[in-house]
């Protein structure tokens, strides 16, 4: 099991759900873990796991929408490992499904800073190691709320649809450049993400008017599969694209 032996991986919101699972099925496989999270406990718990297993496992506590504290986390990354091979875009929020009318400058700038500006921070400093070695690797989580208009509230919605256009922005302008930049698409993920949060009415009811179609949610391993796909050599004609693991939510 060593399909990422000596990969140097940059994980974040690798606390929990999809960005954990992630961390530790790529950790079997050999890599060198960097984990990001704004939660220090939960990261810590991650690195134990992986590390009890004889993996390799750093973190970082960082708030990913701020553009200082992404550099300081790359810069930590290469005082740690020397490099970065690939890097997952997983961290995320949720916006408690707010349609437009009732969309807070406060809600909304959290939301857009976190989904969007944050993988745009790393994507970009990430960029810069890959073109000087000549290659590297980016997955982004994105959601099937990135290319749907009521999987989930306004904030996040666009969010998502700005990261799969930056996905695709990436891939096709550094193609040739020896790196990959894809998206993966979830729909319902057995997940904590909406833990706590306070669905607005309206917006819950318009969102849910189509769930009679929703299938089963999927477990994080099934996301986890699909990331490291994306991050070996089997995908190494992918580039720029997002691929749907929904169960078929989307093509009722």
């Amino acid at each position: 099991m060593d399909l990422l032996k000596n990969k140097v991986i940059l994980v974040t919101g690798a606390g929990s759900g999809i960005g954990k699972t992630i961390a530790e099925r790529f950790a079997l496989e050999g890599g060198k873990l960097m984990l990001a999270d704004i939660h220090q406990e939960n990261m810590e718990a991650v690195a134990k796991v992986i590390t009890d297993k004889n993996g390799q496992a750093s973190c970082m506590a960082v708030d990913i929408a701020k553009a200082s504290d992404v550099e300081l986390l790359i810069k930590q990354t290469l005082h740690v490992y020397g490099t970065l091979d690939i890097l997952v875009n997983n961290a995320g929020i949720m916006d408690n499904f707010t349609p437009v009318a009732e969309v807070s400058d406060e809600l909304w700038s959290k939301v857009i800073c976190t989904n969007l500006y944050g993988p745009f921070f790393t994507c970009r400093s990430a960029l810069k190691i890959f073109l000087q070695k000549g290659g590297g690797r980016i997955i982004n989580i994105a959601s099937i709320g990135g290319f749907c208009g009521g999987r989930a509230g306004a904030a996040y919605t666009t969010s998502k649809h700005g990261l799969i256009g930056l996905t695709r922005n990436i891939g096709y302008q550094y193609a040739g450049k020896g790196i990959k930049c894809n998206a993966i698409a979830p729909g319902g993920v057995a997940t904590n993400i909406l833990q706590g949060m306070e669905p607005e009415p309206f917006g819950l009811e318009r969102m849910t008017a189509g769930a009679g179609n929703l299938p089963d949610n999927a477990q994080p391993d099934a996301i986890a599969e699909l990331a490291l796909f994306l991050a070996t050599e089997p995908s190494g004609f992918i580039n720029g694209t997002v691929m749907v693991a929904d169960g078929g939510w989307t093509a009722y």
